[in-house]
């Protein structure tokens, strides 16, 4: 409830407004104009600032939404609430075709293809006949409720604010879960997100084709506002005008995307207003002036005017514990009790004319814990991504449970039991540890995010995050459950990607240099776990580099050198092998 209680403030003073004794119908229009832009800001900021997806061409989605709702009421008559549905379909389905090809881009060509088919759209709307060309389709009916009609911009305004209210409230619940999770790990790579089942592109469509349809219902009651669409609003320029918006109120923020809206919208104003009346009205100085303030803007607050702002506020930002007290997650797989669980048979992956892995053999059996060593380079990091399906391999096989898992996808490869963590971090940093851990339950979970909008999640999530602090409290972090990921030592950060990858309840983990950063008791404390979780039936494979780790905790140990296995046996055994001391080890002196 209290952290409704904002959002319930705001929305009565914005229902309050209208009301104020002189409000001038000027500002009336422009609280509608902000509101307007808000609603396209706050898909950007789930698209680009959570998502990680950069899009210049959501104005193109306005224009989608508005001449759906135009030609419907002006050429068949329609109501205008009866076109809503039809907007936002519209919209949807024109996310679904675009975002097939767009998502699957990445890096300058995400954007640039954003661009290129916003451009496409722009032309495309000033061409057709059936939709006036370039001018447009007028005399749009107003919307109307019973005998009210929202002819002025003081009527229409409830319209407007209760969806930017409605939309934030929806697309905080939806941050707010599993679904949410997984959207917002796309933003540092899809590795670590597919490593734990998430489906990156079709998270990718998802958090598209929601932004499309928010500028959609933008463009809808942009057309009642207005009573008018043409193109104009809905070329590229306000495409880049909507980024810019999301960006300067802080583009990963729900909030920020209304406050990014109204500081660009009435600083727009301003500078129209003024600028002509101090320079005597000569060219068009507020374009400059206004690109000047936005970059000074930047630079005094680049996360954005709203986590600045925040930081000033004295508001408690302290999170809820979960109740560890639900019952635990239903196990994801049977405790194994011996028998050979992986099978690793002349596997190979070459990069060219370089062979990383050259034909390697060995087994993992059940509560066995097999440590992986070699130089840097040997290809240990990559025999970890050829059994979790991050590489294809050149050759070989490797088998789980008799299941040849060799070129599975990852998604494929955790849903058997294989968990891991990264020889280079890779949790979201902005994130707390309690979130990051809970991203590993992900397939543990079943809620959507329609009930994650709606909230109908709530049992769900109850039980995911009461299994994320379970495994948080296992790996002895717990006072640090609610601190953000990226504020953590490496060595802290390591050992919340353990508590990551225990949450998906594996019957194999596999850690890469898991002990790297931690000091002699934290390693001291690690060794005590993985034993623990050995006796438990949990088999571990694990890459390090700190001898002594190896030795004293390792039942078996595989050497690899060039990409080559050169030793497998017990500690003792590795340690007298003189293959191993002239690669690896070095003779005493």
């Amino acid at each position: 409830m209290t952290r409704r209680l904002p959002v319930l403030v705001f929305a009565l003073a914005m229902a309050a407004i209208p009301f104020i004794p002189g409000m001038p119908p000027f500002w009336m229009v422009l609280l509608d104009n902000i509101g307007l832009a808000a609603l396209v800001a706050m898909g950007l900021v789930l698209l680009t600032g959570v998502g990680g997806l950069t899009s210049f061409g959501q104005a193109a989605f306005c224009g989608f939404g508005a001449y759906t709702t135009a030609v419907l009421t002006t050429a068949y008559g329609l109501s205008p609430w009866l076109t809503l549905p039809l907007a936002l379909l519209v919209s949807g389905a024109a996310a679904v075709l675009l975002g097939l090809v767009t998502v699957r881009l990445s890096g300058h060509y995400l954007p640039l293809g954003t661009i290129a088919w916003g451009i496409a759209l722009f032309y495309l709307f000033s061409k057709l006949e059936l939709l006036g060309r370039n001018d447009g389709i007028s005399a749009i009916p107003p919307l109307a409720i019973g005998p009210l009609k929202m002819l002025d911009p003081g009527t229409i305004y409830f319209a407007i604010w209760v969806a930017v209210i409605l939309c934030a409230v929806l697309t905080m619940n939806l941050l707010d879960s599993r679904t949410g999770r997984a959207i917002r790990a796309l933003r540092r790579g899809h590795v670590a997100a597919e490593a734990f089942g998430v489906q990156t592109a079709r998270a990718k469509l998802l958090v598209f084709i929601y932004a499309a349809m928010l500028a959609g219902l933008s463009g809808w009651l942009y057309a009642h506002f207005q009573r008018a669409a043409n193109p104009t609003p809905f070329g590229p320029q306000a495409g880049i005008e909507y980024l810019f918006i999301a960006v300067v109120g802080g583009a990963g923020y729900v909030w920020g995307g209304v406050l990014g809206a109204a500081i660009v919208v009435v600083l727009k104003e301003i500078l129209q207003s003024y600028l002509p009346l101090v320079f005597g009205g000569q060219g068009q100085l507020e374009i400059i002036v206004f690109g000047i303030l936005l970059v000074v803007l930047l630079q005094l607050a680049p996360a954005g005017v709203w986590p600045w702002l925040m930081s000033l506020l004295p508001f408690d930002t302290d999170r809820k514990r979960p109740d560890t007290s639900i019952a635990p997650l239903a196990a994801a797989r049977p405790n194994l009790k011996s028998g050979a669980l992986l099978r690793i048979d002349s596997a190979r992956k070459q990069f060219g004319g370089v062979v990383a892995v050259n034909n390697v053999s060995f087994d993992v059996q059940a509560r066995e814990i097999v440590a992986l060593i070699g130089p840097n380079g040997a290809g240990k990091s990559t025999t970890f991504n050829l059994i979790t399906g991050v590489l294809t391999s050149s050759g070989g096989s490797i088998a789980l449970l008799g299941n040849t898992i060799d070129n599975a996808p990852p998604q494929e490869v955790v849903k058997l039991g294989v968990a891991r963590t990264f020889q280079h971090v890779k949790l979201v940093p902005d994130m707390t540890v309690l979130e990051n851990v809970a991203i590993g339950a992900h397939l543990r979970g079943h809620a959507g995010a329609v009930s994650s909008m709606l909230r109908l999640d709530r049992a769900d999530e109850a039980g995911i995050l009461a299994e994320a602090a379970r495994q948080i409290g296992r790996v002895g972090l717990s006072d640090q459950i609610n601190q953000l990921a990226g504020s953590l030592s490496l060595g802290q950060q390591r050992i919340v990607e353990i508590a990551r990858a225990l949450c998906v309840d594996p019957i194999l983990l596999l850690l890469d240099e898991p002990a790297a950063g931690l000091r002699h008791m934290e390693k001291q404390r690690l060794a005590a776990l993985l034993r623990q979780l050995r006796d438990g039936g949990m088999s571990v494979l694990l890459v390090e580099h700190d001898m002594g780790f190896v030795m004293d905790l390792a039942d078996r140990i595989v050497v690899l050198d060039f990409g080559t296995k050169i030793a497998e046996g017990t500690p003792d055994a590795i340690k007298r092998n003189p293959e191993v001391i002239k690669a690896y080890l070095g003779a005493a002196s």
